[in-house]
């Protein structure tokens, strides 16, 4: 009989380990058991005929074979929540299949113990020659096994970095097993209504949790959730496989031991919130609903809790300032036909164009360049994020008011808007975006798997360098720069972040920062990266798509601050994002189709409050859910003596949609801001309007 062949028997095993790492893409990982005791398996698994002594030891006995079956022959992968090890394949040679039979069943006899990495990429060796031979020296074939560079880490410490994975693992796990569904559902529901300071930030982690936790769930065998925990933790966002030691971790673990939930909120703000933080929105539950329905009842307002979008159907001219020709006609009141005729006639004269932009308030705007304007359009830009704004109107016109003032109508700013794709990965790996200064890459965001290591820095006006090793934390510098996420080995599947920012400020040194990035560890990536840069709510981004080499740098910008002014001098080419918020492109003008005053400053009244100017844009649509009222609208017969009732019921109610919503942008009398406008009447202008 031929003699077993280890070339072919190599060949096979490497067909079969790229099937069962998926192209060298699986993670890989390591069963805890005795490599001398796995190494004597393998050497019983022959046949004896095979394994007669030679010279002095048996002669499949070899000290290369010994160093391949103890450095891998342990390793696994781990496909629909089974364990395949690189023993499970048929060979041609049926001695082979019966080798490969009973390692396997040794093997996967054993539990996970840690991933799998090697520092070199080939395992084993092919030959070697038997030089005790002298005149005919004999070829010895061994097990050998080339690694796909995904599972080759040279020149790092892979035991740090096993046991980094270790440990994620285990957090990962131990939340699996200790959070209820219940209680992660009851932290979404949190989260949806408002209620938890900074809670959006947990929002995209804790549902990606809460679908990882129903699919644990369903397994049945303890073996195959212990694979589900390995396999998905490894895949995962540190940030998600870590949710147990974050903030929401500690609200989560709180919910499910059954504390109060009033306590449990509190416990979490402690961790999250400043000092002086009041929460917008109250704890409430079913019950405390119920209250309020009776309460609401009693006192006759429950006619009036049904709100929806206003449209110009529901304002009187009397309250419009300013409407274009389109909304004039649905405009309520007799004069309404007639203004914007004679305003018509006034757009028949060719306008002018007008090169410079002229500076006005908003007072000397709706006095002097209103009257004679028959198109308004607004320059909306990423700074107004934050001033977007929805009017609302009861359902029922004939309901009760419940406001301060003499009618029933109300309003709401953006809660959040969308932010740049990079910005929102940012956000949800815990990254801080709402600085004064921020710079932010990205990468491994393509169809390949990129598992380059880039790090962001830079170089601030006193030399000093912020990037992995030098981390800046709050209170150790007067600059306070600080690097807050740092990707060593990106996942498949997940953009990989890093993220530089700069709380404030008058804390921060005059002169130039100079960013760029740093490929650490080349490791054969093609995608390059992004990148942006973030200052006075504009958003630079940049787009390098070349590949970059291990300690390769690329310079991305300078931005240089001034007696409280940023610039910035683009090292590579760039965009000032535009984007999208409630179905407005910024960067750009918007028609105007109304302008009025905030309610309580309507039919002519003193005005309770703050004074707000509303520019309703065309075809702008509010995607969000806002509060129906706020507390601080209500009349006294409702406020303050039911104010966690009302305030529950406010941001439970919905408020209904309707065709042509009156939505756009609020300026507040007592926030200095500005919109560029561009009018037109007898001649065009390009205006500044100072709020």
């Amino acid at each position: 009989m031929e003699k077993m062949r280890f070339d072919l028997f190599s060949k096979e095993m490497a067909n079969h380990f790229a099937e069962m790492t998926n192209g060298g893409t699986e993670p890989l990982y390591q069963v805890n058991l005795d490599k001398e005791e796995l190494y004597q398996v393998y050497l019983d698994a022959f046949p004896l005929e095979e394994n007669q002594i030679f010279r002095v030891r048996r002669a499949m006995d070899c000290s290369c074979c010994k160093h391949f079956v103890r450095n891998i022959g342990a390793v696994v992968a781990i496909r629909d929540n089974k364990m395949v090890s690189i023993w499970d394949f048929e060979s041609a040679d049926e001695r082979w299949t019966q080798v490969n039979k009973k390692m396997s069943e040794f093997v996967k006899k054993h539990k996970i113990s840690e991933a799998f990495f090697s520092p070199e990429k080939r395992v084993g060796i092919a030959y070697t020659m038997d030089s005790k031979e002298l005149i005919n020296p004999i070829k010895w074939d061994h097990l050998v096994l080339e690694l796909p560079r995904n599972y080759v880490l040279k020149g790092k410490d892979i035991s740090s970095i096993i046991a980094d994975y270790r440990d994620r693992v285990q957090v990962f796990k131990r939340a699996l097993e200790e959070f209820s569904q219940d209680s992660i559902m009851t932290a979404v529901e949190l989260i949806n209504q408002g209620s938890l300071y900074r809670g959006d930030e947990y929002k995209t982690l804790i549902t990606e949790f809460l679908v990882l936790k129903k699919n644990y769930d369903k397994i049945e065998t303890a073996e195959e959730k212990e694979l589900f925990a390995w396999n998905k933790g490894r895949k995962i966002s540190p940030s998600i496989a870590k949710v147990r030691n974050s903030a929401i971790g500690t609200l989560l673990i709180n919910i499910n031991e059954g504390m109060d939930l009033e306590e449990a909120v509190t416990k979490y703000e402690v961790i999250t919130a400043p000092t002086n933080y009041k929460r917008s929105k109250p704890i409430f539950t079913q019950r405390m609903l119920e209250d309020a329905q009776k309460t609401i009842t009693e006192l006759g307002y429950l006619d009036s809790l049904e709100r929806r979008y206003a449209n110009a159907d529901d304002i009187s001219v009397n309250n419009i300032l300013f409407s274009n020709k389109d909304t004039a006609k649905r405009i309520q009141g007799s004069a309404a036909e007639g203004l914007f005729a004679e305003l018509q006639k006034e757009t028949k004269t060719l306008p002018k164009k007008f090169d410079r932009v002229e500076e006005i308030s908003i007072e000397k705007f709706i006095s002097d360049v209103l009257p004679g304007t028959s198109e308004v359009e607004a320059y909306v830009e990423n700074k107004h994020a934050a001033n977007f704004m929805s009017l609302i109107a009861p359902v029922n016109k004939d309901s009760k008011t419940m406001f301060k003032w003499n009618n029933n109508f109300s309003w709401a700013y953006a809660g959040n808007v969308t932010d740049s794709i990079v910005k929102q990965n940012v956000k949800n790996a815990g990254g801080k975006v709402d600085g004064v200064l921020r710079f932010s890459i990205q990468w491994n965001d393509g169809d390949e798997w990129d598992w380059n290591d880039l790090d962001a820095h830079c170089i601030e006006p006193d030399g000093n360098q912020i990037y992995f090793r030098n981390c800046r934390k709050p209170g150790y510098s007067s600059m306070l720069g600080q690097l807050d996420i740092d990707i060593v080995h990106p996942t498949r599947g997940i953009p990989a972040v890093e993220n530089i920012t700069w709380p404030e400020l008058s804390r921060m040194e005059d002169g130039v920062y100079k960013f760029f990035v740093h490929c650490y560890s080349g490791r054969g990536g093609r995608s390059g990266f992004r990148a942006e840069i973030e200052f006075n709510g504009q958003i630079y981004s940049f787009n390098y798509t070349k590949p970059l080499l291990t300690e390769e740098i690329v310079q991305v910008a300078e931005v240089t601050l001034k007696n409280g002014i940023f610039s910035i001098k683009e090292l590579l080419p760039s965009n000032v994002s535009s984007k999208e918020i409630w179905g407005i492109k910024t960067n750009d003008f918007a028609p105007v189709s109304v302008i009025c005053y905030s309610p309580n400053y309507w039919d002519e009244q003193n005005g309770i409050g703050n004074k707000h100017y509303f520019f309703m844009l065309k075809d702008c649509v509010n995607p969000e859910l806002p509060n129906a009222w706020y507390n601080e609208f209500l009349n006294a017969e409702l406020y303050p003596n039911h104010r966690k009732v009302m305030e529950a019921l406010g941001s439970k109610a919905h408020v209904l949609e309707t065709n042509d919503q009156l939505s756009g942008l609020g300026f507040s009398s007592t926030l200095r801001n500005e919109l560029v406008v561009k009018v037109k009447g007898a001649t065009e202008r390009v205006l500044k309007i100072k709020f």
